[in-house]
């Protein structure tokens, strides 16, 4: 799934110590070559920013995220960047084409997008994200006690997001289940979609989007 970025590096020899601080995932377990998913939160345990993170070599990683977020990112990083021995740079994507069947595969993989399915209240635990961006064994990291706290109680977070089918979906559609509004499409596209739905629905009852009969396939990571 090719789809355009902005792209943020952090290079030094303090650059793997510094990101073990900053970001979800356990960075140090990466191999060279290696990538993965993570979050960057904010101190409160909200969502920063969702990016993959590859490591390029010893001493440099670079975080992939969505066109138009990476400057966010860079201030983030540079935010704490206090006595550090480390470089940050930002490549900011130069075409923005996304293609119908691009944006599809995302929908379908339950991928978040930057502007669709992360505000300023929106929490790893409602994504279906935390058992592919986290790591709980890594030691701490800015906004890990949210996580934590969730995880240990088995809480169940406000809203959980899932995938849709449904035919003629837009984005902010109303989603009800069982006769009541439930939650809201995040992103469609096709016959395909993501919506958060509030706590307590099920997933098994009838489901109608815009009027349209729809399928709540499931959980995003689940």
């Amino acid at each position: 799934m090719s789809r355009p970025h902005d792209t943020v590096s952090v290079e030094g020899p303090d650059a793997e110590t510094y990101l073990q601080g900053q970001v979800s995932q356990d960075v140090a377990g990466l191999d060279v070559g290696g990538a993965a998913w993570t979050f960057v939160l904010a101190p409160n345990g909200h969502i920063d920013a969702f990016a993959s993170v590859v490591r390029d070599s010893v001493e440099r990683f670079s975080f992939l995220i969505d066109p138009g977020y990476g400057a966010a990112l860079e201030g983030r990083f540079r935010r704490f960047l206090l006595r550090t021995k480390a470089e940050i740079t930002l490549r900011e994507a130069a075409d923005l084409t996304v293609l119908a069947d691009t944006e599809a595969a995302r929908i379908e993989s339950g991928v978040l997008s930057m502007a669709n399915e992360i505000d300023e209240r929106t929490v790893p635990a409602e994504t279906g994200w935390v058992g592919r961006a986290v790591s709980f064994t890594k030691g701490c990291y800015t906004g890990q006690e949210l996580v934590a706290r969730m995880d240990s109680r088995v809480a169940e977070p406000p809203r959980r997001l899932v995938r849709l089918e449904v035919s003629g979906a837009r984005r902010g559609d109303l989603i009800v289940v069982a006769g009541a509004e439930a939650g809201a499409v995040t992103s469609a596209v096709g016959g395909v979609a993501l919506g958060y739905l509030k706590r307590g629905t099920a997933l098994d009852d009838a489901a109608e989007v815009g009027g349209a009969p729809a399928t709540i396939l499931g959980l995003v990571g689940a």
